[in-house]
């Protein structure tokens, strides 16, 4: 019989600071070599105190499954009503079972409840599975951008429509 997975996400605290330093430099890792990028990048550079810090300002969660720590994702609320999406990161042994959606359905639903009409973020423009699942969450490409030496996309996702008004014109 197949193992059944029960999902939980929740608010970051500092306990889970070591766990979102591993889950964001494995997913990061493989970020790098999905871009072909050196590994000199912010993410895998990360300190306790620069998680910490994010866990006071920021909207931090962690995703586990049977309390194991898999993903997590940060989100800074801006006060235009915009928000910022950094550090969404799924443990590579663990994607494709459905928590990167989980994740993002928790991120939709703290956009909505603090009013958030347009959340953005940045992922490599050429990695096209990132690519194709933002599209999937209805993020769509802003622009692309060459800022860290590399081609950067900008995706955004439009809160103030409902989803079939974004592609429905």
């Amino acid at each position: 019989m197949d193992k059944l997975y029960a999902f939980e996400v929740k608010r970051a605290s500092e306990e889970d600071i070591p766990a979102i330093i591993k889950i964001t430099k494995d997913a990061f890792l493989k970020y790098c070599e999905m871009a072909g990028l050196s590994y000199d990048i912010e993410a895998l550079n990360e300190t306790y105190d620069d998680v910490k810090h994010d866990i006071e300002t920021k909207e931090v969660y962690v995703v586990f499954i049977d309390n194991e720590p898999i993903g997590a994702v940060r989100i800074e609320l801006q006060d235009n009503n915009e928000a910022y999406l950094s550090r969404f990161a799924v443990k590579s042994s663990e994607r494709n079972n459905g928590i990167g959606k989980t994740l993002m359905n928790v991120v939709d639903s703290v956009m909505r409840e603090n009013g958030v009409k347009y959340l953005r973020l940045h992922t490599g423009s050429h990695v096209t599975p990132l690519i194709r699942f933002y599209y999937g969450r209805g993020f769509y490409i802003a622009s692309v951008e060459n800022s860290r030496g590399y081609p950067r996309a900008e995706l955004i996702k439009d809160y103030t429509k409902n989803p079939q008004e974004r592609f429905c014109k």
